[in-house]
């Protein structure tokens, strides 16, 4: 082996996969003129392909130096698929059985993705469709303390949040103190709060927005079913107390159909595969950059890729049957975004990493 290249101790070689976790990349989305810079951070490219990989990790890390966790003991937790997915690769890791308490608002592919690591899922819903959010939470702790088990209990646990820090170091390391906004989609809040709250202690005029679903309750309004999943509240669930209000200057809401078509549009102009709450996440992020200036930065938390939707949110028949097309979100996405020029994308200056 040539002298420098893969040696023990370098970045190259790993002894754990959840040891590739972070230095995910950013992309900047080729705004219309006069629009202020609009940064994706792909989380996607985590193991995992998800955000919740960091804070799982993190949740597990805080257990085990506060001798909660022992070797060979059980993991319990409520989850509708992302955050279920990280804390299988990380029991399946380190020896833990991992039991996901799950409802059938979860994708079938973050299911699958789950029992693939390992994880035993215990499933709330019966024969219903959609969300069954109070009744996880609930389950999952009960379960925990009928058999000894350890509930992660994402939703209070601020091992959530705190996983996040390094990302905001991350941002810090790429942009410095250059960022206007931080947009993310708020589910738990961990991401968004952790993220934040770590940025702003460096940039205290940061505007941090949340995003979440038409129907979903967290920053007010009438409950209502919506497709996004991963992300949202409904009445009948107590808000996370992650979830930092104090942190947040604005959350707003947006629309499946916003959601979905940005999605869709990004995959088809730009090759950019993301997941349908991230969706509705850039969407947000995109109207803002169209009245904020051309000087203004704003970083869109994308938490997770496209390839668990492939039957829902990119499926032709699944987005028709749910009465989800909008041509005119399209239109509105196609007079925010303009496509590279060959010569422009031949000629950019240097990534941002």
């Amino acid at each position: 082996m040539p002298d420098g290249d893969l040696r023990e101790g370098q970045a190259m070689i790993k002894d754990r996969v959840s040891d590739l976790v972070g230095r995910t990349p950013l992309i900047r989305l080729a705004v219309a003129d006069g629009a202020g810079t609009v940064l994706l951070k792909m989380e996607q490219y985590n193991p995992t392909g998800t955000a919740k990989i960091r804070m799982a990790r993190n949740m597990v890390d805080e257990a085990e130096e506060q001798g909660l966790l022992a070797p060979g003991g059980w993991l319990v937790e409520a989850t509708s698929g992302n955050t279920g997915i990280g804390l299988a690769l990380i029991a399946a890791e380190r020896g833990y059985k991992f039991t996901a308490v799950v409802d059938n608002h979860a994708s079938i592919d973050k299911l699958r993705g789950m029992l693939a690591y390992g994880a035993e899922l215990l499933n709330v819903s019966g024969d219903e469709d959609g969300l069954a959010t109070a009744e996880r939470y609930a389950t999952a702790r009960r379960l925990a303390a009928e058999q000894g088990a350890f509930c992660t209990a994402q939703d209070s646990n601020p091992g959530n949040p705190n996983g996040y820090r390094p990302l905001a170091r991350e941002l810090r390391d790429d942009l410095g103190e250059d960022i206007d906004y931080l947009f993310g989609a708020v589910g738990t809040g961990g991401s968004l709060s952790g993220t934040g709250r770590a940025l702003r202690e460096h940039i205290p005029d940061l505007r941090i927005i949340g995003v979440e679903p038409v129907g979903s309750i967290a920053f007010g309004g009438e409950e209502a079913p919506y497709h996004q999943t991963g992300t949202g509240t409904p009445e009948v669930s107590e808000i996370c107390d992650v979830l930092d209000y104090d942190l947040i200057d604005e959350g707003i809401k947006v629309s499946d159909s916003e959601a979905f078509e940005t999605c869709r549009y990004l995959a088809r102009n730009f090759g950019i595969l993301i997941g349908g709450s991230a969706g509705g996440v850039v969407y947000k992020a995109l109207e803002r950059a169209r009245t904020a200036g051309p000087e203004t930065t704003i970083v869109v938390l994308v938490c997770d890729g496209g390839e668990r939707y492939l039957d829902t949110v990119y499926n032709d028949e699944w987005m028709a049957a749910k009465g989800l097309f909008d041509e005119q979100v399209a239109d509105r996405l196609a007079a925010m975004l303009r496509p590279a020029p060959a010569d422009a994308i031949r000629k950019a200056p240097a990534e941002i990493h």
